[in-house]
């Protein structure tokens, strides 16, 4: 089970890298991207998979040499979660008091490619965060 938890944590963290450095290039040269996406939910999939090996862990008795192994193995998901909350709330930043129907479909192309990068953004920076979070779980699981 130990090495399981060690090869899916290796994945978590190749996976964040990935998907925050191509969310992050396809946000700064203002491009839609659908392989960060696909990237974006591998990863998520690979923080729910570690917190739960990890969960199984504890409770078979299984301990890290540090406890704040436990908090960096956590927070993960926390991340992914809020970063999702947020993420819903970006299209309501971008469409403010707008009523979407009323504008041109010029007009809707830009605000849905606004809504779609301030997305990007948002996910991409939680990436890179699970992304350290991950080294620093890894740097106290004491292997």
């Amino acid at each position: 089970m130990i090495g399981l938890h060690i090869a899916v944590g290796v994945l978590l963290i190749v996976l964040n890298a990935a998907a925050g450095l191509v969310g992050g290039i396809a946000w700064y040269r203002n491009r839609p991207s659908i392989r960060f996406w696909y990237l974006l939910r591998a990863a998520q999939v690979a923080v729910f998979l570690q917190a739960l090996i990890g969960g199984l862990l504890v409770v078979t008795d299984h301990e890290p040499e540090e406890g704040l192994h436990y908090l960096y193995g956590i927070l993960p998901l926390f991340v992914s979660f809020i970063a999702e909350g947020a993420r819903f709330d970006a299209a309501q930043r971008e469409v403010g008091d707008l009523d979407p129907e009323t504008l041109t479909s010029d007009e809707q192309e830009s605000l849905a490619l606004a809504i779609i990068r301030r997305e990007m953004g948002i996910m991409a920076v939680s990436c890179g965060v699970i992304f350290f979070l991950g080294l620093r779980a890894a740097g106290t699981s004491g292997l």
